[in-house]
């Protein structure tokens, strides 16, 4: 199996591609820029974390209008991102994103490791982004033919 990680070189990715690696699954890491402002700081970190555990270098995707155009605290200097960061759409962005690049690839299999969805969890927290993935990728994988993926993929969320 072949997996394109979304990865972001926080905690949470770093985890996911650790457990792929220790799997022994070909990876191929994806850095999304949605037009967050700390895009260097993430890219950078992305970096440095693959190149200490020997993974490859992640490609870039620059979708940085969806940011500039959708503000959220994560997107625009003069909102609060403690208060703000709900950006709407972003990981949807990052699961078609994703699969468009397996599509080209030729990996059956997009995973993003996603942190903030417990019992307690409601709209209004930080993780509001995180709602219903799971639905949403179990739906996108039913309707394969009409999103435009065309052959069988995963999505490990």
């Amino acid at each position: 199996m072949s997996l394109v990680t979304l990865v972001s070189g926080g905690i949470d990715s770093t985890l996911m591609v650790v457990l792929a690696k220790e799997e022994g699954i070909c990876q191929l890491p994806l850095f999304i820029d949605y037009g967050q402002i700390c895009r260097e700081q993430e890219l950078n970190a992305c970096i440095y974390v693959h190149e200490k555990l020997g993974l490859p270098h992640p490609a870039v995707m620059n979708l940085s209008g969806f940011g500039n155009l959708i503000s959220s605290g994560l997107t625009d200097r003069n909102m609060k991102i403690n208060e703000d960061a709900f950006l709407p759409g972003r990981n949807l962005l990052f699961l078609v994103a994703g699969s468009a690049y397996a599509y080209q690839q030729n990996c059956n299999a997009v995973a993003m490791l996603l942190v903030g969805l417990t019992a307690t969890w409601r709209p209004d927290t930080v993780y509001a982004n995180c709602a219903d993935l799971n639905s949403l990728s179990i739906a996108i994988t039913k309707q394969q033919e009409k999103t435009g993926i065309g052959r069988e993929c995963y999505f490990f969320t």
